[in-house]
């Protein structure tokens, strides 16, 4: 709402000269413009950190059967079919009935993020768990490597969907990042991927993994300066508060998991596994910052007036 104030006009010389300051723009008693996602932070937050690594475990499951680094492969293809079965479970959980998930795909609109994300678990899914059961009976070999290569083709939808489903809405955290949110979830489902590889694969066979998460640690870092930096003033919500202990604990983590991975992750099994530990908590700290900074952004009115006000929201 507004208010304006300011004095009469008056009449000079050269005609009418009204003197009135430019408009205040303030919410009712201080109350919330929007309102802030009722989604529960552990459901969906976890849903968002859950469905990163399953599909960003897709591409890298591919990359290692196509590079003959079998065991890597199989425990990638299983890792993914174990998150994306949490993810599902988180999900219908804050959906709080079940039948609704089912009744989301009665339709298909692919307008909504939503929909077209609810379609994406249903055919992600079954290729995620048909690549998997092939991988570890050993049976099939045909049909898993079509499955495999299926959920790999899906795995960076997957990742990256649920930023889109975020940015989609009002909330000024998330949809004034709109256009960086999805590549730092997709940096961030790559560096958890990477992590998993590390902490389930053989030496041996890691090299790729490290390379990933070396590179998913830069991405990561730009893409969420660059965020901020688009943000503005409403980037404070990244920085403050329970938000910004959870993006400062995810940077280190993820940089410190990374460097790790590429000094001691080749040469001990400790040290891969503590690396790949690191990129995983520091994934998830990223994909739960970003979840509290949006609930900030929604619940003080000024992140969503100022910069409406400034024309800094497109």
């Amino acid at each position: 709402m507004s208010r304006r104030r300011g004095g009469r006009g008056r009449r000079g010389g050269r005609g009418e000269q009204l003197m009135v300051p430019e408009a205040e723009f303030a919410s009712y008693y201080g109350r919330p413009v929007i309102k802030a996602p009722s989604w529960s932070a552990t459901d969906i937050a976890g849903y968002f950190f859950l469905g990163g690594l399953a599909g960003g475990g897709s591409v890298l499951a591919a990359g290692a059967q196509l590079t003959g680094r079998g065991s890597t492969a199989t425990a990638m293809k299983v890792s993914s079919l174990g998150a994306v079965s949490l993810a599902a479970a988180a999900l219908i959980h804050d959906l709080g009935v079940p039948s609704r998930f089912p009744n989301m795909l009665r339709v298909f609109k692919p307008t909504s993020p939503m929909s077209v994300g609810s379609w994406l678990l249903a055919a992600y899914g079954p290729a995620a768990g048909a690549a998997a059961l092939c991988a570890t009976t050993g049976r099939l070999p045909r049909t898993g490597a079509v499955a495999t290569g299926a959920a790999a083709v899906l795995g960076p939808v997957v990742a990256a969907y649920t930023a889109v489903l975020a940015a989609d809405t009002a909330v000024p955290a998330w949809h004034g990042a709109h256009r960086e949110l999805p590549y730092v979830f997709t940096a961030s489902a790559t560096a958890a991927a990477s992590g998993m590889a590390l902490v389930t694969g053989p030496l041996k066979e890691s090299a790729p993994a490290r390379c990933a998460a070396a590179l998913a640690a830069a991405a990561d870092v730009a893409t969420v300066r660059a965020a901020e930096e688009r943000l503005g003033m409403v980037a404070e919500t990244y920085r403050q508060g329970r938000a910004g202990q959870l993006m400062r604990c995810a940077r280190w983590l993820t940089v410190a998991g990374a460097a790790g991975a590429l000094v001691v992750g080749g040469r001990s099994r400790a040290g891969a596994v503590a690396s790949g530990v690191a990129l995983l908590a520091g994934s998830a700290c990223t994909r739960f910052g970003i979840f509290a900074a949006g609930v900030a952004s929604a619940q003080d009115p000024k992140y969503t007036v100022v910069p409406q006000r400034s024309g800094q929201a497109g």
